[in-house]
């Protein structure tokens, strides 16, 4: 699904600083018929982006409370919005809301083979007016996950100075493509959530309120282990509370038994074990790796579906 933001215009050309200028700000303004202020319980609104008529995309750290949410359509037309759901692993939340699409919402292509040193505008909305902001995409990587699973598309940072109601809305390049919406990172640093991620995920909790989780029921404490054959002190997570009806329980995991892997991936806690457990781990039979009262010992366990708060 592209059918996010405005019509594109020309795409910046090296001329003039007036002609730069003036590219710069109709690249803004055709964003930002597509960009909305979001109401969702801060003291300050956020942004969010009009992904299809009657939906909006944003960050899901930004939307605080799930009732009395409102939208500032560009405009200025005020309008109350619901959560369709929200994915913390992905920092992703979609709101409905019942109004007429602005006529500039139209498909657009997304933004491709981005690299250091691109251009990025991030367009957010205030009262229904444009704020925006330039910066430069300073790192491109491959795809990664977050610390609490989910799959993002491309680790996009960029090097700007997001005003905190921009937060959510468009990030665009210098041809109007759409990156993504931009969110803040750890320290402050702006990440863009990549307009790919958007489209897998923005569906999946439109039609289900949620993206599953992969969940093994338990509680974990890093302690350090003692080096094996010479090899380098290394850490475990161990086991100080279990979920009675969890997997774990279930495949036989007890209190005070230290995980040291998952599925052959090495846990230290429980930010490792988050990354392992996305979305695709869902029903999976794995083999956990543990140390019980100092001997080695394999378990299988079937990984359920994390329980919805």
């Amino acid at each position: 699904m592209t059918d996010a933001v405005s019509p594109s215009p020309p795409p910046l050309q090296s001329q003039s600083p007036l002609q730069l200028s003036n590219e710069l700000a109709a690249l803004v303004a055709a964003a930002a018929q597509s960009v909305v202020a979001v109401y969702g319980g801060r003291r300050r609104p956020s942004s969010g982006i009009i992904w299809q008529p009657g939906i909006v995309v944003t960050a899901e750290e930004t939307i605080v409370r799930d009732a009395d949410l409102a939208l500032t359509l560009p405009g200025g037309n005020r309008v109350p919005a619901t959560l369709a759901g929200r994915d913390p692993s992905t920092d992703i939340a979609v709101l409905r809301y019942e109004a007429a699409a602005p006529k500039a919402v139209a498909a657009t292509p997304f933004a491709t083979d981005l690299r250091a040193g691109h251009l990025a505008v991030a367009v957010g909305s205030t009262e229904g007016e444009a704020v925006a902001t330039l910066g430069i995409v300073s790192f491109a990587g491959p795809a990664w996950r977050s610390r609490l699973g989910g799959q993002i598309d491309a680790r996009l940072v960029i090097d700007a100075r997001l005003p905190t109601v921009a937060e959510g809305g468009a990030l665009v390049s210098a041809d109007g493509a759409l990156i993504g919406i931009a969110v803040f990172g750890p320290r402050r640093r702006v990440l863009a959530i990549p307009a790919a991620t958007i489209a897998r995920v923005a569906p999946i909790i439109q039609d289900r309120g949620h993206i599953a989780r992969g969940y093994l029921g338990v509680g974990l404490q890093r302690v350090p282990l003692a080096p094996a054959d010479g090899a380098e002190a290394r850490r475990g997570a161990m086991v100080v509370t279990l979920d009675p009806a969890g997997p774990a329980k279930a495949a036989g995991i007890l209190q005070g038994d230290i995980i040291v892997r998952l599925g052959g991936s090495a846990v230290t806690g429980l930010r490792t074990l988050y990354q392992q457990l996305g979305s695709d781990a869902v029903g999976k039979r794995m083999a956990v790796d543990l140390i019980r009262a100092g001997v080695p010992k394999t378990v299988d366990v079937t990984i359920a579906p994390r329980p919805q708060a």
